[in-house]
């Protein structure tokens, strides 16, 4: 879809004012771990249920609303819907505390239920921005926009750690306050995506609807996409095993408070503002495939650099480091995926990267649970650096495969 200049740049206006209350919205995620410990008294178990639960349900629901939503030829009424549903969940986590009993097993459900719409959100957000910017813009752009959104996320997220830090760790009534102002601040992300100017798709007309396994079986047979495919589940095998043990590590071995941990993320969230032009620039200069090397094997070095010490000076210069790779991980692996995908196929293809990342994010957390109880910290840790890295390399072979594969057919095509 080609759309003039005048509504392309109102369109990237309204993506960045939207993407600002989305992150004000979420910047409640880097207190959850706290908030569930300290006043809802949650477990190890309920600990990687919070991040493992969201990546099941999310799974169940692109499987049974994903491909349905493929065929959607106007996707702006179905994510703006999708988003406002989700942030309405905030209400009703908000009402925890009150209840007598099994609070952190209602957070955990509700942190769960609360995926539903939002992978929905997140899926049709992709393919709907997907549509409205030209490839030609999209790494420059996104850079850019990530870039703001990392600086807004990064103010609020000290707001917050300095006024939680006022409060006593186990008090509930600021964090109920914080989920109210999170749903308010997503009723605005939602009309600013309204706002945003969408022209109907052109789906072609077919007689019968093609099987669903033999859709996905064409889609794994493409290259590119089956390549990054595989690297992606590898590396985010590795990631999201070592997400709970993070919380875990910070809040129950070096005793972070809000403040902490709100310093964390700040210092982590700075060190992407400075990086994110950079890797965009290379990102054009040396391709996504061969970047993304770079990022993942700096995101391998995480796990292993945080529990060389229980400092809380030390762990937020850590947090500096690798937030410059995480700058170029998040950009990277979007910009790769839209790169592998094609503009009529884009929504099939996103839903089924997603269908398979989301498996990897309900079992990984699991495992790092698991495995936490039975060989330690440390050792799962050190296990979750070991799989990063060969995620990493994983990403340099496809860059390696691609490129010769590109170079064979041009030499084809000259004769």
């Amino acid at each position: 879809m080609n759309y003039p200049l005048d509504i392309i740049n109102k369109n990237k206006r309204f993506s960045i004012i939207n993407g600002i209350y989305s992150t004000i919205a979420n910047s409640y995620g880097g207190f959850v771990a706290l908030y569930a410990i300290h006043v809802l008294g949650a477990n190890h178990q309920q600990v990687g249920l919070i991040n493992s639960l969201p990546a099941i349900t999310s799974l169940i629901t692109i499987i049974i609303g994903g491909l349905w939503f493929s065929q959607l030829t106007v996707k702006k009424r179905f994510c703006g819907l999708s988003i406002l549903f989700t942030r309405s969940v905030l209400l009703f986590i908000a009402l925890i505390p009150f209840l007598p009993n099994y609070q952190a097993w209602v957070f955990v459900l509700l942190i769960g239920f609360m995926s539903i719409p939002g992978s929905l959100a997140n899926l049709s957000w992709q393919s709907f921005i997907g549509d409205l910017v030209p490839e030609r813009e999209r790494g420059q752009f996104f850079s850019n926009r990530n870039r703001i959104l990392t600086i807004v996320g990064m103010i609020a997220t000290a707001f917050l750690g300095v006024i939680l830090n006022r409060y006593d760790a186990a008090y509930p009534y600021p964090y109920q306050i914080l989920f109210v102002v999170a749903f308010l601040f997503g009723i605005l992300e939602t009309y600013y995506l309204f706002k945003h100017v969408e022209f109907p798709i052109q789906k072609p007309q077919v007689k019968e609807q093609i099987k669903i396994f033999i859709k996905i079986k064409g889609m794994l047979k493409q290259k590119p996409f089956l390549f990054f495919l595989s690297s992606s589940v590898l590396f985010n095998f590795g990631w999201q095993m070592a997400w709970p043990l993070f919380n875990i590590y910070q809040i129950e071995y070096a005793h972070a408070t809000a403040f902490w941990l709100s310093l964390f993320t700040v210092t982590n969230q700075l060190s992407q503002i400075i990086t994110y032009r950079w890797w965009g620039r290379m990102a054009d200069k040396y391709g996504n495939s061969m970047m993304l090397f770079i990022a993942s094997a700096g995101m391998a070095t995480a796990p292993f650099l945080t529990i060389l010490s229980t400092n809380l000076i030390y762990l937020t210069v850590i947090n500096l480091w690798t937030g410059a790779f995480l700058a170029g991980t998040n950009l990277l692996l979007f910009n790769q995926l839209l790169k592998v995908t094609t503009d009529e196929e884009r929504s099939s293809y996103i839903t089924l990267y997603t269908v398979f990342i989301g498996f990897i994010g309900f079992i990984a957390p699991q495992i790092g649970v698991w495995l936490l109880g039975q060989i330690g910290m440390i050792t799962t840790m050190n296990l979750s650096s070991i799989l990063r890295f060969f995620g990493g390399i994983a990403f340099l072979v496809v860059a390696i495969v691609i490129d010769k594969t590109n170079i064979k057919v041009k030499k084809t095509d000259a004769h």
